[in-house]
């Protein structure tokens, strides 16, 4: 079984703000875990690096906004969901670039559409499954940006992707796909 390391707590600097900016997104590697800082609408986000469905490189992926996501549903999350929104209407999400899988940039959740049947009559709406991707801290100071990894020691689906059975695993789908 893999030894999990716990984050050191401190904030790691990851780059001047303007090129941080300039770049849009950028790859680090902060204390053996693949992070991506993404740069979108003035705001910095931090998330792991590869999809918790299949560990696609998300760092490909668009970024959208999702409307008219359903607060109703949300509630049923509550448990799982470390803070908890009754708003979750105009979510950015970045989406995996091989299943298309939707992840929230703020707290990592999944999202899919979806329809409640017993609405009437149902209409499509965004529901998040809960958490599934890890996210960290982003700070800005005189021009630096620093990440702070997430010490959040509940399992998220994001965690395999970073091990070395989650390695082995992108390197197979990688493989397969050159075959295709």
């Amino acid at each position: 079984m893999e030894e999990e390391k716990q984050p050191t707590g401190e904030p790691h600097f990851v780059g001047k703000k303007e090129e941080l900016i300039e770049a849009k997104r950028s790859f680090r590697t902060l204390e053996g875990r693949d992070i991506l800082i993404i740069y979108h609408q003035s705001v910095f986000y931090a998330i792991d690096s590869y999809c918790y469905h299949a560990g696609g490189i998300l760092q490909n992926g668009d970024i959208e906004g999702l409307n008219d996501l359903h607060s109703s549903h949300m509630r049923l999350f509550t448990c799982f969901l470390s803070t908890h929104s009754q708003d979750i209407a105009g979510k950015l999400c970045i989406i995996c670039p091989n299943h298309k899988y939707k992840i929230s940039l703020a707290k990592g959740e999944g999202m899919y559409k979806g329809r409640d049947p017993q609405e009437k009559p149902p209409v499509h709406r965004w529901y998040t499954k809960g958490v599934k991707q890890r996210i960290h801290t982003v700070t800005e100071t005189s021009g630096d940006v620093y990440v702070k990894l997430s010490e959040d020691t509940c399992w998220i689906e994001s965690d395999f992707f970073q091990g070395e059975k989650g390695k082995v695993e992108r390197d197979k789908a990688a493989a397969a796909e050159k075959k295709t």
